[in-house]
């Protein structure tokens, strides 16, 4: 039995976790700062934090799903003993993890993008070398975390490193051809996956995004464009569903893809099975592909994996 201390643990994600460990047995403390809620009063905006220094006490795998990226809290946990998990994006965040000189181990790249993109991308490279292709499509209905959202925000705008190429978010469309909405224009966005990824796999890896209602991800585009939009008021009712595809797709047409309804509780799935690995790894920082494999992720609850190949070659629509 692991006691896990889950950060965010009456979020979006954190309270399926909850859910998820409890049937593994496991003891799961939801941490936040509201104490009616929380197991664990935990405030990570304390200067010293000195909350949560108290609640690492006997714990054996720290979930970061805040939405916090601060390295600190990463390195607190493993000096008190226990393992941690992050369930982020942000590239720059997870390189900072990158630096540390960790005691335990830390787990990144946890989630659908990154996470399960990166162990379908892993499966199609195993059988087809070249440039890998991942298309992201979240359901525009669903409540979103208020992290998960923000993130998506901050996006706008903003540009990323593609191998000495700079890329502005929710530009240089692509067309993909996608199981149960056809054919989609999707854009790239700075998930992490594609950066360690395109390092680890030795082939370049591109993400591609988009809403499963074409009039969001054609906004998104647009409001890249719009000087301060990634400041623009939240909370926008969007049409759309909750269902969400993740697809990795090789230079031969290659493809491996995984659908599902509900981001928030497939995240917490996938979190859940990755804490339990962690406990026994080496101390450093592990991505999820270098931990699981595809066959590890439990598809008869609510997640469906398929090999199907889709023989429509991608083009290229950059502008």
């Amino acid at each position: 039995m692991m006691k896990a201390l889950i950060l965010g643990g009456y979020g979006a994600v954190g309270r399926h976790l909850v859910t998820e460990l409890h049937e593994y047995g496991d003891v799961a403390v939801q941490a936040g700062r509201d104490a009616t809620r929380a197991q664990a009063v935990v405030d990570l905006r304390e200067p010293d934090l000195r909350s949560y220094r108290l609640a690492l006490s006997d714990v054996d795998v720290v979930i970061n799903a805040s939405g916090l990226e601060d390295p600190k809290i990463a390195l607190l946990a493993a000096e008190s003993g226990a393992a941690f998990v992050d369930v982020t994006a942000t590239s720059s965040y997870i390189a900072s993890l990158g630096r540390l000189d960790l005691p335990r181990p830390v787990i990144v790249d946890v989630g659908l993008a990154p996470g399960l993109a990166n162990l379908l991308a892993a499966a199609v490279h195993e059988t087809t070398g070249g440039p890998i292709d991942l298309a992201v499509v979240l359901g525009a209905g669903e409540q979103h975390g208020a992290a998960a959202t923000a993130w998506s925000y901050r996006l706008l705008g903003s540009r990323f490193d593609d191998r000495g190429q700079s890329v502005r978010n929710y530009t240089r469309p692509r067309q993909f051809n996608l199981p149960m909405y056809g054919r989609r224009r999707l854009y790239r966005a700075n998930f992490s996956d594609q950066h360690s990824l395109s390092r680890d796999l030795e082939v370049p890896v591109r993400t591609y995004f988009g809403l499963d209602s074409r009039l969001a991800t054609t906004a998104l585009a647009v409001l890249t464009w719009v000087p301060a939009a990634s400041k623009a008021p939240r909370g926008v009712n969007l049409p759309g569903t909750d269902r969400w595809l993740v697809l990795a797709r090789g230079h031969d047409g290659t493809t491996r893809w995984a659908t599902g309804r509900n981001q928030s509780r497939a995240t917490a799935m996938i979190a859940a099975i990755t804490a339990r690995a962690a406990v026994g790894l080496p101390p450093g920082v592990h991505h999820l592909h270098k931990v699981l494999d595809l066959i590890d992720i439990p598809t008869g609850k609510g997640i469906s994996v398929n090999d199907a190949e889709h023989p429509v070659v991608p083009t290229d629509l950059d502008q």
